[in-house]
């Protein structure tokens, strides 16, 4: 089935690369940080598995750990995003027509405003450039991605029997909200989580390749296309390794997203059968 394949694809491919990450942590075949200049610019061979770059060092250690970088940042970003937008959203859900309803949605459409390389210009304007800085610059624009969802999402149960039952007997907004609305959203976030993380991968290789995101010696994903960006036409291993480890991750979140959409939501499973 083609739900199944989606996401058995997509989880395969999203585990190698997480895999990857966790390996980097206790072992990579040589140190990212060490540069043999005499072995540079090196096409894969048999002690260098995907070649080495202009420095010498070993392109499949740093495809490795800049895994680790890639899905630290865009993990955390989605986090940040999850963490402050879900509850917004419930809020104004919760409250729909009020003023606090008016000024969350009004926040969000000014963060939507500026994509989040312009509010990762902005912050590393004043605090300089660096993983961090790009981790809070995901993560703001994420917030109103959620929140909207949530929002959207629980505006509909908030006019279910279940929840006028829950008000007579005595319930809050707050309670109802995290006892009854958040269950229900629940499917709909966790497929947006996956969908927004391969999302914050893109955005942190393109911040590190302009050279805001995570800084030497630190690899990234980015910046070995930006590094390579010049040796595209002697070296293109260069460019094509750290391209297609961009590529191969997000296919592989937005195949187990779909799978993940068509496997919980009860519409699209009632449709199949």
């Amino acid at each position: 089935m083609k739900t199944s394949r989606n996401l058995v694809i997509g989880a395969a491919l999203s585990t190698l690369f997480i895999a990857a990450a966790l390996i980097s942590f206790i072992w990579t075949p040589f140190d990212v940080t060490e540069m043999n200049i005499p072995s540079k610019l090196q096409t894969p061979n048999g002690t260098n598995w995907l070649g080495t770059d202009h420095f010498g060092r070993d392109i499949f250690s740093m495809i490795m750990v800049g895994a680790r970088t890639s899905i630290a940042v865009a993990l955390v970003a989605v986090g940040i995003g999850m963490g402050v937008g879900v509850p917004l959203g419930l809020a104004a859900a919760a409250r729909q027509g009020s003023l606090l309803d008016e000024v969350i949605m009004r926040g969000n459409d000014l963060v939507f405003a500026f994509p989040s390389l312009v509010i990762a210009i902005l912050i590393t304007a004043v605090f300089g450039p660096g993983a961090i800085n790009a981790i809070i610059a995901i993560g703001i624009f994420n917030i109103p991605v959620f929140a909207r969802l949530t929002r959207s999402a629980a505006l509909p149960l908030w006019q279910r029997e279940f929840i006028m039952a829950a008000r007579a007997s005595g319930k809050g907004n707050a309670r109802i909200s995290m006892e009854h609305i958040l269950p229900n959203v629940t499917n709909l976030l966790i497929v947006q989580g996956t969908i927004q993380f391969s999302l914050g991968i893109l955005a942190e290789a393109g911040l590190s390749y302009v050279g805001l995101g995570a800084q030497p010696p630190l690899p990234s994903w980015g910046r070995m296309l930006a590094d390579a960006q010049t040796m595209v036409s002697f070296a293109p291993h260069l460019a094509l390794i750290p391209g297609g480890a961009i590529i191969l991750t997000v296919l592989g979140l937005n195949l187990m997203g779909d799978g993940l959409r068509d496997l919980l939501d009860p519409r699209i499973r009632v449709e199949r059968t």
